[in-house]
Formats: C-alpha cells, structure tokens, sequence
C-alpha cells in the first residue's frame, strides 16, 4: 500500500503577520487613538454644558412660576418682600396655597439639579449654585434675602467662550 504525505503548497506556508506589518498596524492604530481621545474629552464637556443649560432653565423658570403664584396671590408675602423665594429649597419643599380653602401645598420643582460643572459631589445641589438677590446688579451677584436668579460657581469657560458664569 502506498504511502500518503500531505505536501502544503509553499504560498500556504507562511501565513502570518511579519514583524512590519505588525508594527504598522500597531502605528495606525496608536494614529487613530490619539485623533479619536481629544474628540471624546469635547463630547464629554459639551455633554456637561447641555446639562447645566438644562439646569439653569428649570430652576429659573421654577423661580418664574414662584413669582407668578406670588403676583396671583397663591403665595402671601410683606409688603418688604420681593416676592421671589427666600431659597431654592423652598421650590422642592412647596408652600402653601392661600387661594384654595383646603391649603395644598404648591411645588415648583421635584428635586434641585445640581450644577454639572460643580467638582465637589459630597456639596449639596444648592450649595452648587450661585445665587443672585432681586437686591443686587447682573454684574455684581450677590445673595441676599431672596432668590432671584442663579448662575455656575465654576470658573470655567464654555465651548461658546463665555464664562459658565455669565450663562
């Protein structure tokens, strides 16, 4: 009986990587990796300043609609009172409503967002937020009394190049 030897064609011999063609791949794939990083650090920020766009809409405009009850009546304050809340927890705890005979508390918020850019997370959310008294001027915030309106503590600039600031 003959015998059976397998003879590999010499174009099958060889099937591999040389030590170029990895070190090539090894370089374009570095290449890439290094276009693709910075590219995922700006999808992150612009994610953070959506966030805090977000952020600064709902509590102003829930500071808006605590004016609004006020202006309506449904919220009593003093003659001395701006009308606008004494804090921004008083937006999640509610108030009472002084128009409706059985006194259901109003809320105008669920929660307080915190501010996004705010580094420290053990901080509390309003403790995030700048706050600005209907007392003092748009370039020079300070709190006092009440809560008329609220801007970012952190003292980066945006994509946009204002200062978070300034939003």
């Amino acid at each position: 009986m003959p015998e059976l030897t397998l003879t590999i064609p010499s174009r099958f011999r060889h099937a591999g990587f040389s030590l170029i063609e990895l070190l090539i791949t090894v370089a374009i794939v570095a290449v890439l990796a290094s276009v693709a990083l910075p590219m995922t650090e700006l999808v992150v920020q612009r994610g953070k300043e959506q966030d805090l766009h977000a952020a600064l809409r709902q509590i102003r405009e829930a500071i808006d609609a605590y004016k609004q009850a006020v202006d309506a009546g449904r919220i009593t304050k003093s003659a001395d009172e701006s009308g606008y809340p004494k804090s921004l927890q008083v937006l999640v705890d509610g108030i009472e409503d002084t128009k409706d005979p059985h006194r259901p508390r109003i809320y105008f918020l669920r929660r307080l967002p915190r501010d996004p850019m705010a580094r420290d997370s053990t901080v509390q959310p309003a403790e995030t937020w700048g706050k600005r008294s209907y007392a003092s001027s748009a370039s020079d915030p300070q709190e006092g009394s009440d809560v008329f309106d609220v801007y970012s503590l952190s003292p980066g600039i945006g994509l946009n190049g204002i200062p978070y600031r300034d939003w």
